[in-house]
Formats: structure tokens, sequence, C-alpha cells
């Protein structure tokens, strides 16, 4: 399995992406389950040691406008539908200082190292592609929209647990 280190956002963008989700999934689309939390992955390993904790918690966060954008798919074999974050200074540089506190934990793929990250929120895994124009469709319309990173949390997926690391970081409804 994996853990990462992820980004939450404000409620009103939560709200937002959960919407997309239903709407994706009204046309038959599987997206993530309710329980699942909208988020910004901005560190993944095979494993984030816990001594990490204590250095991530010590980085320097406040609340972070962002921007959602348009639409990607990822990927031709699983492809991934997802609503792009537009980079900035201060986005690249949050990821900058987190991939260094990672960068020695073992398997961090290249895609998440800097310079080759793509910031997303993901709305569909798996996707078929018989379904992906029926998926973009089903969100195409959404405008891009003006968004608040209000945490960060650390996520074990072997254990399926998360845990707050900066304010705003832990379970939210």
């Amino acid at each position: 399995m994996v853990q990462s280190v992820e980004l939450v956002l404000d409620d009103a963008a939560e709200a937002e992406i959960r919407r997309q989700w239903r709407s994706l999934a009204a046309a038959g689309i599987h997206s993530p389950t309710p329980d699942h939390r909208p988020h910004i992955t901005v560190a993944v390993a095979r494993e984030i040691w816990p001594r990490l904790d204590r250095t991530l918690g010590a980085l320097p966060f406040r609340p972070l406008p962002i921007r959602l954008g348009g639409l990607l798919i990822f990927g031709a074999r699983h492809p991934i539908l997802v609503r792009m974050v537009v980079p900035t200074d201060e986005l690249l540089a949050l990821h900058r200082h987190v991939a260094a506190a990672v960068d020695a934990c073992p398997g961090v793929p290249a895609t998440m190292r800097p310079g080759a990250w793509t910031p997303h929120v993901t709305l569909a895994r798996r996707l078929r592609p018989d379904l992906m124009a029926t998926a973009v469709d089903a969100v195409a319309s959404d405008r891009g929209s003006a968004a608040t990173v209000v945490g960060i949390r650390r996520w074990d997926g072997d254990r399926r647990i998360e845990w707050p690391i900066a304010p705003g970081g832990g379970l939210h409804g």
C-alpha cells in the first residue's frame, strides 16, 4: 500500500467537489465514496516514517488560497479524471518543503517530485474508456473556482487512517 501527505480544502470547495462526485455517480461513473475527503496529494511513498510527522508539523503553514481549474485525464490503461489545481508559487513552495521532508522514504514516485508534480483533486478513478465522454460531460460545465487549503493531513493506506499534521488537516464530515 501507500502512505501520503495531503492538503485538505475549505468547506465550500469540499462541498463543490462532493457535488461533482455525486454528478459522476448519477452518470454511472465510479467516484470516491462519501466517507472519502477531497484533497490534494503532495507526497506519496510506500512508507512515510512516523518520525517525519514532527518534521512535517514544523513546516510553516497558513491557509493557502488556490484555484480549482479545468479537467485532466491521467493515464491510459486505468484513466483517472481529475480537476487541476492551478499551481502558484506558494503551492509549489509548500510542495517542495513536503517533498524534501519525505525524499528519503522508500517508494516515492518520480511524478511526485518537484518539477514533475501536477496538483489536482481526483474526481473518478479507473475510468472505463467507453465512459470517458460521459464522465467529462457530467462535470465539464463546472467552471474553475476559488478554494483554500486549510490543513495538512497524513494518510496511511495500510491501516486506512488519517491524522492532522497542520491546522484543519484532521477528520472532517
